[in-house]
């Protein structure tokens, strides 16, 4: 004799599952960047490869080598994308930066795994991103205030705002 709980329960427990399943992988924050980003569809990867004098700039502007010998973007319609990552004060941090004729368009933390200085995800601190370029000597054209108890976190943005930015210079117009 069976339980007449003991369907329901399975229901419970399995049937959610199932269709979880199904659903597909979920939309990522970087994935919600870039369809944001190219509403007339996002392009496919490409590809630049950091070596020589690339790989030296890059150095420079980071303090440090970069974690990869080739870095992915999107470029269309004379805009690319980057998803760059840095560490903060101890943990990386996800970064989507969009750059249109030389300068920052938009800059959004995708993801921040610090536990301190959560303020820079915020629109009121990235939006004195937006239309910063690049100096002859590779620093923002612009200040960017800093925020108190977020120090390594606004330099870890600084450094890759002017690392995009230096990475669409590098590359042939679209």
């Amino acid at each position: 004799m069976a339980f007449p709980g003991w369907s329901a329960l399975f229901l419970l427990l399995f049937l959610p599952t199932a269709a979880v399943a199904e659903a597909g992988p979920a939309e990522t924050a970087a994935d919600r960047f870039l369809s944001d980003a190219f509403t007339q569809g996002v392009p496919p990867p490409k590809l630049l490869w950091l070596t020589g004098e690339r790989r030296a700039t890059a150095e420079m502007i980071l303090g440090h080598a970069p974690r990869a010998m080739r870095i992915r973007y999107r470029q269309a319609d004379g805009r690319t994308a980057w998803i760059l990552e840095e560490i903060g004060k101890e943990e990386l941090i996800t970064v989507g930066l969009l750059v249109s004729a030389g300068r920052i368009e938009r800059l959004r933390v995708l993801t921040y795994r610090e536990s301190r200085g959560g303020e820079i995800q915020h629109d009121y601190f990235t939006r004195q991103f937006e239309q910063a370029g690049l100096s002859d000597d590779l620093k923002l054209d612009r200040r960017i205030d800093g925020i108190s108890g977020a120090t390594l976190s606004v330099r870890a943005l600084t450094r890759l705002a002017r690392l995009a930015l230096y990475y669409d210079g590098q590359l042939d117009p679209d």
